[in-house]
């Protein structure tokens, strides 16, 4: 049975973790990069960057992990990467990167020059998908390329999920498991492996080369070892080995302890998401597949608010000028400040209600952000409740459809993200999902369920629950107040509920105004 530590590098939106881990789910090490500037825009709306700065700030932290803990390193023979979703690498035909990547945040959308076959969207009308498949093709980055930049698609030999380009630089190989693979891909995730024909009805929507993808390997495999190259710019030892885990989310959710359907994991993170883990394969929206796990033979079904945390970031830029400049003089990010305001708002705001679009979904491919019920009690502080109160109510809502589909109601909820360090929006979780809440002792743990699922491929644990009662410590359990719940059942199912259904004719309304006349990016 394998008990050294293990190596978890963690690449998120904002930042790099590179980690020692044990058996026990102690942090034995533990360095961080934040991005000096996670994206690059271009034009309004566009969000670039470079991977190799990624993988340079990688590098910084692996090197500074390295040097203060020569003896632990020395003590590793493995490591996984987990990474965040929905963003490639263009290499060419040397493995060089073509241009930088376009990263999950990007709003560009392609014209769709060249239509899918006539029989495809016939079927796709029939079945009500058709709005749904036109966004999905839109915001994949290889038809904006083809339309837009086709000398650089030429060059293109290597249309890799970041984590494979970066496995590339540390190992030699061009390849991952495919819970790192989510995003833009012609990609089955009920096997776990590429479309076999570029002519696959969900496969051709993406218009990605079967020819041009990196090779798929199993959860749970070793995929190759640490490079002389790798270890000169990393600073890893030569051999340590790789092994194939999965994507942030999945990691999340692991190292929360929501290891079976009883849970479900709530991600606070710049995307928002709620996942609940199955055996059974299923779509928890349509047209939308549950995702291969970070550990072998389960699955994770999620919906997804694609601007979620990020818009706190969003207000506290536009209407949090002056609690900026006590956050800066407290040294604390300004959210904490506005988080203290949150006990000051009743549950419900007031009766103000946001629906929170401000990026739609696969689902709601048209939608637009909403605010409803204001009157002249209401402050930004209202607004900034409101936010944290609409996104729950819409993973709410998308847990409804995940239940439905497994025939099963959640016991608990586990909590991660930024948002989870206030516990102010760990209640309101609590309250509006009715339901306890559970929070762990780290912030970490993406990069704590990367070592999980390593453990678990090692067979150091035999099963889900045996690694959760010796790595995830849980830290505080919030239940929900009676009052306050009722409050918000009463505003979810006799108000929230409905918003989205009355104003989507006004949606698509809007939609074709902004087309018309070129306004934002919309095209």
């Amino acid at each position: 049975m394998y008990t050294n530590p293990v190596i978890s590098i963690d690449f998120g939106t904002q930042s790099v973790r590179v980690s020692i881990i044990n058996n026990k789910g102690e942090f034995l090490a533990f360095e961080k990069v934040t991005y000096d500037k996670p994206y690059f825009s271009i034009k309004p709306g566009y969000c670039e960057q470079d991977p190799e700065y990624y993988y340079s700030c990688m590098c910084k932290a692996s090197q500074a992990l390295v040097e203060k803990n020569k003896d632990l390193v020395a003590k590793c023979e493995y490591f996984s990467i987990t990474c965040f979703r929905d963003t490639a690498a263009y290499l060419d035909e040397n493995y060089k990167v073509v241009r930088p990547s376009i990263i999950w945040l990007d709003q560009r959308q392609a014209k769709l020059e060249k239509k899918l076959p006539f029989l495809y969207r016939l079927i796709f009308g029939i079945i009500g998908m058709t709005d749904t498949v036109v966004f999905n093709r839109k915001r994949t980055p290889a038809h904006w390329l083809k339309e837009n930049e086709k000398e650089n698609w030429n060059k293109i030999r290597y249309y890799s999920p970041l984590s494979s380009y970066f496995n590339y630089r540390l190992t030699g190989v061009l390849g991952d498991g495919s819970s790192n693979m989510i995003g833009h891909y012609p990609i089955n995730f009920k096997k776990g492996e590429w479309y076999k024909s570029d002519k696959h009805i969900k496969g051709c929507m993406f218009g990605i080369p079967l020819k041009k993808l990196p090779k798929i390997f199993k959860t749970g495999e070793v995929v190759g070892t640490i490079s002389p190259i790798g270890h000169m710019e990393s600073g890893l030892p030569v051999g340590l080995k790789f092994i194939a885990t999965g994507n942030d989310k999945s990691c999340e959710a692991l190292g929360s302890g929501a290891i079976n359907s009883d849970y479900a994991h709530i991600s606070y993170g710049t995307a928002s998401s709620i996942a609940v883990t199955s055996k059974k394969y299923f779509e928890p929206e349509k047209f939308l597949p549950a995702y291969t796990c970070c550990y072998k033979d389960w699955f994770t079904g999620e919906t997804q608010v694609y601007r979620g945390y990020w818009m706190l970031n969003w207000f506290t830029k536009e209407f949090a000028k002056s609690e900026s400049i006590e956050a800066t003089i407290e040294r604390i990010a300004p959210e904490e400040v506005l988080n203290k305001k949150l006990s000051e708002i009743p549950p419900g705001s007031d009766g103000l209600i946001l629906q929170p679009y401000w990026g739609p979904s696969l689902s709601k491919p048209l939608a637009k952000g909403a605010i409803i019920g204001f009157f002249d009690v209401h402050t930004k502080y209202h607004i900034y409740r409101a936010i944290i109160e609409g996104i729950a109510y819409e993973l709410k809502s998308g847990l409804i459809g995940i239940q439905k589909k497994l025939h099963k109601k959640v016991k608990y909820l586990t909590i991660s993200g930024g948002g989870s360090k206030s516990d102010a929006i760990c209640q309101i979780t609590s309250d509006i999902f009715n339901l306890p809440v559970i929070k762990t002792n780290t912030y970490e743990t993406s990069s704590l369920g990367c070592a999980m699922a390593q453990y678990l491929a090692l067979g150091t644990y035999n099963s889900l629950e045996e690694v959760k009662a010796n790595m995830v410590k849980e830290n505080k359990i919030f239940t929900p107040n009676k009052e306050a719940s009722k409050k918000y059942d009463y505003l979810f199912n006799k108000i929230y509920v409905d918003i989205y259904p009355r104003l989507k004719k006004d949606y698509k309304k809007l939609t074709e105004y902004l087309q018309q006349n070129n306004e934002g990016i919309i095209k």
